[in-house]
C-alpha cells in the first residue's frame, strides 16, 4: 500500500480542537506548548476554549491548524514509531496545509513554521481592505466552466479561480463586485448552488500579491530544506523535493490556484491508494470521494484515531 499524508487548510478549525490530544498525550501537549512559545501567544487556549470568532481570524487559524496537525504527527512518530518513507511516501497540504506538510516532513522546524504562518495570515489579511474582496464556491460547475465564468465576470477587475477542489467544487476569488457577477453568471450557466464564502479576504488571487511579497522575504530568511518525502505542491500538482523550488512555489501559492483535484489524481498516478488526513476535520477526506473512488481515505485527529491508524500499519 502506498500512502500519502495530507493536511487541511483554513475552514477546518473548530473550538476544542486538540484538547483531547493534549489531555491524553504528553507528546501532543508539548507541540502546543512549543507553538505557544514560538508565537509568544496562548494559541492553545484559544484552540481549546475559543471564542470561535478569534480562532477563525486568519492569523490565528493558520498556525492553529498547523499545530493540530503536527501534534498528531509527532505522536505518530515519537510514540507510534511511524517513519516517513516507510509508512508514508508523499505529503500534500491544502493552502496553509502545505506548510504543515513540510513541517511534518522535516523541511521546516515547528517554531519557524508557526511564525511563518502567523506572518502569512497577517499579510493575507492586510493585503486587501475588508469588504473589497470576496470568494465564492461555484458548486455544480466543472473546472473549465468555472474558469469561463471567472474570466467573463472579471471585467477589468480581479476574478480568479482560487481552488479546484473536486469535480463540481471550484472556488473563485477577487474583487467583491466581480465575484458577485461570477455568482450570477454561474447561476445562468447551470451551477447548482453558487454562494459567497464566509472568509475575511480573497485568498489565492492576484489581489494577494502584497502578501506574496511578504512571504518571499520571510522564506528568504527562513528557507526550507529538502523534505523527508516529496511534497505534492498546490501550484504545480506535481512532486517536488528541491528546497529552492519549494520556496518559490510557497511564494507563488499565495496568489495561485490550489490544484487539489489534480494533486490527488497525481498521487493516484503514482500508485498511492490511501490518503491520511492529519489534523482537524474531514474536509479533504470528504472531497476525496468526489475525485477518485479508487483511493481510500481516513482522517486522524483524536487519540482513538491515532491508535486505530497505528494498528493498521
Amino acid at each position: 500500500m502506498a500512502r500519502a499524508f495530507v493536511f487541511p487548510g483554513q475552514g477546518s478549525q473548530a473550538v476544542g480542537m486538540g484538547k483531547a490530544l493534549a489531555d491524553a498525550l504528553p507528546t501532543a501537549r508539548q507541540v502546543f506548548e512549543e507553538v505557544d512559545e514560538a508565537l509568544s501567544q496562548n494559541l492553545s487556549r484559544l484552540m481549546f476554549e475559543g471564542p470561535i470568532e478569534e480562532l477563525t481570524l486568519t492569523e490565528n487559524a493558520q498556525p492553529a491548524l498547523m499545530a493540530m496537525s503536527l501534534a498528531v504527527v509527532r505522536v505518530l512518530r515519537n510514540d507510534g514509531g511511524l517513519e516517513f518513507g516507510k509508512h508514508c511516501q508523499f505529503v500534500a497540504g491544502h493552502s496553509l496545509g502545505e506548510y504543515s506538510a513540510l513541517c511534518a516532513a522535516d523541511a521546516i522546524p515547528l517554531d519557524v513554521t508557526a511564525r511563518l504562518l502567523k506572518k502569512r495570515g497577517q499579510a493575507m489579511q492586510q493585503a486587501v481592505p475588508v469588504g473589497v474582496g470576496a470568494m465564492a464556491a461555484l458548486l455544480g460547475l466543472d473546472f473549465e466552466a468555472a474558469q469561463g465564468v471567472a474570466n467573463d465576470a472579471a471585467q477589468d477587475q480581479v476574478c480568479d479561480t482560487a481552488n479546484d477542489n473536486a469535480p463540481g467544487q471550484v472556488v473563485v476569488s477577487g474583487n467583491v463586485e466581480a465575484v458577485e457577477r461570477a455568482i450570477e453568471l454561474a447561476k445562468e450557466r447551470g451551477a447548482r448552488r453558487p454562494m459567497l464564502l464566509p472568509v475575511s479576504a480573497p485568498f489565492h488571487c492576484a489581489l494577494m500579491q502584497p502578501a506574496a511579497d511578504v512571504m518571499a522575504e520571510a522564506l528568504q530568511a527562513s528557507p526550507p530544506v529538502a523534505p523527508a518525502v516529496p511534497l505534492i505542491a498546490n501550484v504545480s500538482a506535481e512532486a517536488v523535493s528541491d528546497p529552492d523550488e519549494i520556496r518559490d512555489l510557497l511564494v507563488r501559492q499565495v496568489t495561485a490556484m490550489v490544484r487539489w483535484r489534480e494533486s490527488v489524481l497525481y498521487l493516484r498516478g503514482r500508485d498511492v491508494d490511501h490518503l491520511v488526513e492529519v489534523g482537524a476535520g474531514k474536509v479533504l477526506t470528504t472531497m476525496l470521494k468526489r475525485i477518485d473512488k479508487e483511493i481510500s481515505g481516513q482522517a486522524i485527529s483524536e487519540p482513538d484515531d491515532i491508535e486505530a491508524f497505528l494498528k493498521s500499519i
